[in-house]
């Protein structure tokens, strides 16, 4: 019964990969357009992020990282916490993440410059 949430949650992210490696983001219609890129032009975060995971699925680690970096940095952050999540489950110990306030104010730093660099003549190589 311990094991229930993370192995939940696992089925749960790998039906929405396995939904994105079938149903190809590249092609228009399938997804709606990021609502910030369709009002202003300007790539969001996130923006890439459906195109990202098609190709990690296909093992495009490349085209991955090119369509957005951080959500392909987050989905190994995301494979790691998850494993340390089982193994603590499995031994009945509780997960817990704390991270002082400097790291949240980081973690927002990081892609508020994101942002900004992936919008910027220069930075053209982090835009989708």
């Amino acid at each position: 019964m311990r094991l229930a949430t993370p192995l939940g949650i696992l089925a749960t992210v790998s039906a929405a990969f396995a939904y994105v490696g079938t149903v190809d983001p590249n092609e228009p219609g399938h997804y709606p357009v990021c609502p910030l890129l369709k009002i202003t032009g300007a790539f969001c975060p996130g923006c890439g992020g459906l195109r990202s995971a098609h190709a990690f699925i296909h093992g495009d680690l490349g085209a991955a990282f090119s369509a957005n970096a951080v959500a392909t940095t987050g989905y190994f952050l995301f494979a790691a916490v998850w494993v340390i999540w089982l193994v603590r489950a499995w031994r009945g110990q509780p997960l817990r993440i704390v991270l002082a306030p400097v790291w949240w104010w980081s973690i927002g730093a990081l892609l508020l410059i994101f942002t900004v660099v992936r919008n910027l003549p220069f930075g053209s190589a982090l835009a989708p």
